[in-house]
């Protein structure tokens, strides 16, 4: 059924990609709640949670990481890169989601709070060799992984370096292979109209690239801060 408003909706003028977005409502939030809470956590992963709060990190929410499991399993996903760490919550929901024999590649460039992932995905009963762990930048370790040598390429760093990041994602993306970004809403910035921050802009720039790539397959999910995820032809 084609989404036309109906008189009860609120619309919001013009967003900056040229489409009407509407107003998200109670009801959305509360269905958004919903979601965080049929995803279902295990101690493991609240204590990754609260390491990560501690740190004064973002953690990927409930039903994100639901999400990034999902999306491990419907690719099949052996080999799955991840920039930005953090103290292992979406690392943890990536390799629950991949095969048994799946190795998790993820970059930070916080060594300490790669200790803390170590420790969750050991408590969680991951195998010590299910997890590489490389410290640095996302912009100076991603060279040095190889071409289409992955299934599927997390990206949750720095929101200013997302536009690099799908680039080399392409080039290590395997044809059919997914890249999936998180936080693309900015907490409803991304569609606000009023002038915003350079990181905002840099968000638009990724999403307009994404969905005009011919070499893309592109969806947006509407859970967490919003997860843009796209199939490379």
């Amino acid at each position: 059924m084609c989404g036309f408003p109906t008189p009860t909706d609120t619309v919001t003028p013009r967003h900056p990609w040229g489409r009407q977005e509407r107003v998200i409502t109670g009801n959305r939030q509360t269905s958004s709640a919903f979601a965080d809470a049929f995803a279902a956590e295990d101690e493991a992963l609240l204590w990754a949670r609260d390491r990560a709060l501690e740190a004064g990190l973002r953690s990927v929410s409930p039903g994100t990481g639901s999400a990034l499991r999902l999306l491990a399993a419907s690719v099949d996903a052996k080999a799955v890169a991840e920039i930005g760490t953090g103290c292992g919550v979406s690392g943890i929901h990536l390799l629950h989601g991949m095969r048994p024999d799946g190795v998790l590649t993820t970059v930070d460039p916080e060594p300490e709070h790669q200790q803390f992932a170590r420790q969750a995905f050991r408590a969680c009963g991951f195998a010590s060799n299910r997890a590489r762990f490389i410290p640095g930048r996302a912009l100076e370790v991603l060279p040095r992984l190889a071409d289409a040598g992955y299934d599927l390429v997390f990206c949750d760093g720095d929101r200013q370096e997302y536009p690099e990041y799908l680039a080399e994602s392409l080039r290590l993306l395997r044809v059919g292979g997914l890249v999936v970004f998180e936080g693309v809403f900015a907490s409803g910035r991304t569609v606000d109209s009023g002038p915003q921050p350079s990181e905002v802009l840099r968000l638009r720039e990724l999403l307009r690239t994404v969905r005009e790539s011919q070499e893309l397959v592109p969806s947006l999910l509407p859970v967490g801060d919003g997860l843009l995820c796209a199939v490379k032809r």
